[in-house]
């Protein structure tokens, strides 16, 4: 936007006859209607005689320019097509989610510091206190987390859901599909529970959600350190009770644990089915957004081998986790027709994917996020199995 002339301003001042070309100040709120412009003038056009005004007119320019956005992309637009992020071969290590030379860079600072005796900085939660601005996030998780159980609960009694009996992949559909992907056998992910407690759960408690049932203690005074050595562990409140059994019944409890959830909750009315799954979907992208808050400031480990299959002797490599690995999406594949006939293996590459509990929330009539559309490839119209060869 250039800057608006103060006053008025001759860009020639003719002393006999001749025409006088001027440029007029004026305001934006005059061309409130071109509030998209980004260039603005406005010029007066005088037709002179020995000095005297003759002929006086005026008339505005104004510039559109199109915004540039530094991906090249509006915001909120996606691509038309993305594919899932590639599967890493069983044989290597996942890699750092913060670059490595990022760690070490980190790492000899605090030696540094160290070296000169000076005390290392430390901010909530890493100091042992929590983030005050994150304690509502964490409570808002906690309460998605229990409408995205009990809702899902309920419309695995009308979605079918399969599962392959020798390995972790399951299918939304009818009657599962024809695609040879079975990977045998698996560990479970280590960050799914942690001591009996969903992952996101334990999150939540760490980041100042108080659960009678899963006490935690809190520090009243923060850590203060040199190095790697600990000068001040700070002070705690009273210490809490231990629990001493956890009734499993508890409404807490049940609301909160995955296991045997579908047994916990009867079938909805059919009537009621699209609004438990249009809920289910909002809480589903509360606890992924809210899990993505907490992850940004409370660290979280996983490691680096399990889910590879590399026990290294039972020996964890622990790194930093994702929030893929403590919310797991379990990406399925996208049936366009679930009653229609299975997916075929020749068909493939005409498949999309999503999240399953997208998958089955989009199946029972909720209106799913532009997010997960690219990857689901609506766009796409599936051949015949003979017509398959004949697509470029």
């Amino acid at each position: 936007m250039i800057q608006i002339l103060p006053t008025r301003s001759s860009i020639w001042n003719p002393s006999l006859s001749g025409a006088c070309l001027e440029i007029m100040e004026f305001k934006r709120s005059q061309l409130s209607s071109l509030g998209q412009c980004s260039l603005y003038l406005k010029f007066e056009y005088n037709w002179l005689q020995k000095g005297r005004a003759l002929v006086s007119r005026t008339f505005s320019y104004a510039c559109q320019r199109p915004r540039q956005y530094p991906t090249g992309k509006k915001p909120g637009m996606y691509p038309q097509n993305v594919d899932l992020p590639p599967v890493l071969p069983k044989k290597k290590k996942k890699p750092y989610p913060i670059p490595f030379k990022e760690i070490q860079r980190a790492a000899r600072k605090d030696k540094k510091l160290a070296e000169r005796g000076i005390e290392k900085p430390l901010h909530p939660p890493k100091n042992g206190l929590h983030v005050p601005d994150l304690i509502p996030v964490a409570y808002e998780v906690l309460d998605a987390w229990k409408v995205l159980i009990r809702g899902l609960a309920q419309l695995l009694h009308v979605i079918p859901v399969y599962g392959c009996s020798e390995c972790s992949e399951v299918h939304v559909a009818q009657t599962g599909h024809h695609i040879l992907e079975c990977k045998g056998p698996s560990a479970l992910n280590v960050m799914v529970y942690i001591h009996g407690i969903p992952a996101v759960v334990e999150l939540c408690i760490q980041a100042g959600v108080d659960i009678p049932e899963y006490p935690s203690r809190q520090r009243t005074k923060p850590i203060r350190m040199i190095g790697k050595k600990v000068i001040d562990r700070g002070g705690y409140v009273e210490e809490p009770k231990p629990w001493r059994s956890v009734d499993s019944s508890s409404s807490s409890i049940v609301d909160l644990d995955t296991c045997g959830a579908s047994g916990q909750f009867p079938p909805p009315p059919l009537e009621d089915v699209p609004s438990i799954a249009q809920e289910t979907m909002n809480a589903h992208e509360i606890v992924r957004s809210g899990v993505t808050k907490l992850m940004g400031k409370y660290t979280v480990k996983a490691c680096g081998y399990c889910s590879e299959h590399q026990w290294r002797d039972g020996k964890h490599g622990w790194q930093n986790a994702t929030v893929a690995e403590v919310f797991p999406p379990n990406y399925v594949w996208h049936v366009q027709d679930p009653k229609g006939p299975p997916l075929r293996g020749a068909l493939k590459r005409f498949y999309g994917k999503s999240p399953a509990v997208v998958e089955v929330c989009m199946q029972a009539g909720a209106q799913i996020p532009n997010r997960y559309k690219p990857m689901m490839r609506l766009d796409i119209i599936v051949p015949e199995s003979e017509e398959a060869n004949l697509v470029a």
